[in-house]
């Protein structure tokens, strides 16, 4: 770092040091003069980089401002603008469109209206009536806190070290001895209006503080330059968590000590593979899943997540967990994505899991109770306006020994309460070591879950995709018909399942997906579908990703095209091992999570115009996809009790990014029928009754259309896309 920034301290520390043991030191000089003399672009650039350490703020957490001078468009006076971050988004991710521009001085006199902290709420659709930028993003319910603190630059964060201490018993005395009375001290209150004057009485009463603390929330800190709030942002956290750290296992152990030992991580991972689809049942309430009479599904799917992080089995393996696991979250991002407490199963770490009938009876009651509990919860802590109750299973779910799982609507959501819970474990696990951990009160809890502003913001969300909540393996996905059909599926909200034989393929795959649809939406795993081992593998694989499994599309093969003379041995047993076998292994190891979860599943096998035309050079292809066909009606006779469909697709002549003209088979079709290879295409096209080429989308548009939901009462079809082929009708 440069001289002159060493010497352009934090004004509130004498420290002239940047090198930090508990946070992330990221400003770079080189990148914040290019952006002189923007305040807002400093302030996108600060918030960055506070985001990008999880240490400072959790995903989607915390907010930053900064106040500037700007002309008015309409008088050309100048006045104060406050730029803060908008309602929703991320503040590592956040550019200059995520944040709202207020008028200062009308933001201010919004205090003449104020009716009191009873209608608070009222006040956010005046926040409207102050907007400088009308581009810029809807005020948050922090905008007055930012507001009413004077300073050129804020920072709101909720970073573990020091909600550790916010919501300790002792948390104020605490505070205010840990930083000698320059840290400000502000009972939890929901985030509103009447807590932004509440800061502001802070200040006042404390003038010359270098930031506040929320009691069971996060931090407030600030400076007079973009840097100097960075600094002093980093500077306050780091304390924090070295006192916690000079503290750890000093009163007493760390949670109290170990209750149990954790399995192996091998072991682990097998136990949490085979009993999520179990888990993923519950949480999606399977009775409800019942087809109605328009023939779609009730209720919602929800997606799983596994983790067996360190700090976790720390936790659930203690024998604090039992004291603290039901007492719940204290800082409200963190129990508004995890709810009120988690579930604490009653399976030992080395019980038998497999036996999926004693598993879940042995649960069953465990879920009824905490539904029960949280219905109890609901209609007690309600108000006469408040929203009705929502789904009253777990989110979080701990298995001492094994790890925690979580379960929510979407990936990207069980996936961040599982973090979050995380930074709850955090935070108790500091509480503890300095003074002794509180959560909020119930009622405090509930009024944040189905405040009426939240409420809002759900009822704003768009309506899920037609495959939302759905989780899809397709076999062979890395290109061809594969990878277009799951590209269908994600575009429809599916969670998908990548796999292929060739790892560079694989590898390419899963970097377009994440591109095209984000790290929440495909997983990737090596199959081979004449490897029983690497089925496994991709199954657990599902498991652990999203919780279990709902459609598999059948869809890997090969083609081998040679009359019978010329017609091998070995081209046979590949045909069939690929083809049948392949087919067989994955439907039955995939059966086996569907019935775990118990809400039935889609079955779809791509099959071909040959299994049902006689054509010549085609004696081990066609009778293997024959074969494949008939397994298909085979396994919609005695999956249908199960609700579990069983369809087919038949494509034929499918070029475009197909593997199936490699080893071959091009050549071979061109022989049979006296052509070149060259000329196949259009060979292919003008042999069909509507004179059309067959493309790997229009594949995965017929799979779509067994899954979507309008078919949901339709099993052992087959479903012809061979442009019109009238020797392929089906009789």
């Amino acid at each position: 770092m440069k001289q002159q920034n060493a010497v352009k301290r934090n004004i509130y520390m004498n420290s002239t040091t940047t090198q930090f043991k508990h946070v992330s030191y990221l400003w770079d000089d080189k990148k914040a003069a290019e952006l002189a003399g923007d305040e807002i672009g400093l302030l996108v650039y600060r918030s960055n980089l506070l985001g990008a350490d999880l240490r400072l703020t959790n995903y989607g957490g915390g907010n930053t401002s900064c106040k500037v001078i700007s002309k008015d468009p309409l008088t050309g006076k100048e006045v104060e603008v406050m730029w803060v971050k908008g309602s929703g988004g991320d503040l590592g991710t956040m550019k200059r469109n995520g944040l709202a521009a207020l008028y200062m001085d009308r933001l201010l006199a919004l205090t003449n209206v104020y009716r009191g902290i009873e209608h608070e709420d009222e006040m956010v659709e005046l926040f409207n009536h102050c907007i400088y930028d009308l581009a810029s993003k809807a005020p948050s319910i922090d905008t007055p806190l930012h507001g009413f603190l004077p300073f050129k630059h804020i920072d709101h964060l909720h970073p573990d070290a020091a909600i550790a201490i916010a919501a300790a018993k002792d948390g104020k005395k605490i505070t205010k001895d840990l930083f000698n009375g320059t840290i400000g001290w502000v009972e939890w209150q929901r985030p509103g209006f009447d807590l932004g004057l509440k800061l502001k009485a802070c200040l006042d009463e404390n003038p010359g503080i270098r930031g506040i603390m929320l009691g069971s929330h996060g931090l407030f800190t600030w400076g007079d330059t973009a840097y100097e709030s960075y600094v002093n942002t980093l500077e306050v956290i780091e304390r924090c968590a070295q006192y916690l750290e000079d503290n750890y296992g000093k009163k007493r152990p760390i949670f109290g000590g170990k209750k149990i030992e954790s399995l192996s991580k091998e072991e682990r991972i097998k136990k949490a593979a085979a009993l999520a689809p179990i888990l993923r049942g519950f949480c999606s309430n399977a009775d409800r899943f019942a087809s109605s009479a328009s023939g779609t599904r009730k209720g919602g799917l929800m997606l799983g997540h596994f983790t067996d992080d360190e700090r976790v089995l720390q936790f659930i393996n203690s024998n604090d967990l039992d004291r603290l696991a039901p007492m719940g979250t204290s800082c409200p991002d963190h129990f508004l994505r995890t709810k009120i407490s988690p579930l604490v199963l009653n399976l030992t770490p080395g019980e038998d899991v497999t036996d999926i009938k004693s598993v879940k009876e042995k649960i069953a009651p465990l879920f009824e109770s905490y539904r029960a509990m949280y219905s109890v919860y609901y209609n007690s802590c309600k108000h006469a306006n408040s929203p009705a109750m929502r789904d009253a299973n777990p989110v979080i779910i701990i298995y001492p020994g094994v790890g925690m799982f979580s379960f929510a609507k979407d990936k990207q959501t069980t996936r961040v309460a599982s973090e979050f819970y995380i930074n709850a474990i955090n935070v108790m696990r500091g509480a503890e070591a300095v003074s002794e951990y509180t959560s909020l009160p119930r009622q405090e809890a509930f009024n944040i879950e189905y405040w009426l502003l939240e409420e809002a913001k759900l009822q704003r969300m768009p309506k899920p995709k037609a495959l939302s909540g759905r989780i899809a393996l397709i076999t062979g996905s890395a290109g061809g018909i594969g990878k277009a059909i799951a590209k269908k599926f994600a575009e429809e909200g599916a969670c998908v399942v990548i796999n292929d034989i060739n790892e560079e393929r694989l590898k390419g795959a899963l970097e377009e997906f994440t591109k095209q649809f984000g790290k929440d939406t495909a997983s990737s795993v090596l199959l081979d579908v004449t490897d029983s081992t690497t089925i496994e593998k991709a199954f657990t694989a599902a498991a652990l990703a999203f919780g279990g499994v709902d459609i598999i599309v059948n869809n890997a093969g090969i083609s081998i095209s040679k009359a019978i003379a010329e017609h091998s041995v070995e081209d046979w047993d590949k045909l069939y091992n690929i083809l049948v076998k392949g087919q067989f292994v994955v439907s039955k190891l995939g059966v086996e999570i569907m019935r775990k979860q118990n809400f039935g599943g889609d079955i779809i096998n791509v099959v071909s115009k040959n299994s049902v035309v006689a054509g010549p050079n085609n004696s081990g292809y066609g009778s293997a996809k024959a074969a494949q066909a008939h397994l298909s009606r085979l396994l919609a006779a005695e999956l249908g009790p199960d609700k579990i469909r069983v369809n087919i697709v038949n494509p034929d002549a499918v070029i475009a990014d197909s593997n199936i003209w490699a080893g071959g088979w091009a050549e071979g079709r061109a022989k049979a029928y006296g052509i070149t290879v060259e000329e196949l295409p259009a060979y292919y096209a003008k042999r069909t009754l509507l004179n059309e080429t067959i493309l790997p989308e229009d594949i995965a548009n017929a799979c779509f259309a067994f899954v979507g939901g309008l078919l949901n009462k339709s099993t052992g079809n087959a479903l012809n896309v061979d442009g019109g082929v009238a020797s392929a009708f089906l009789r």
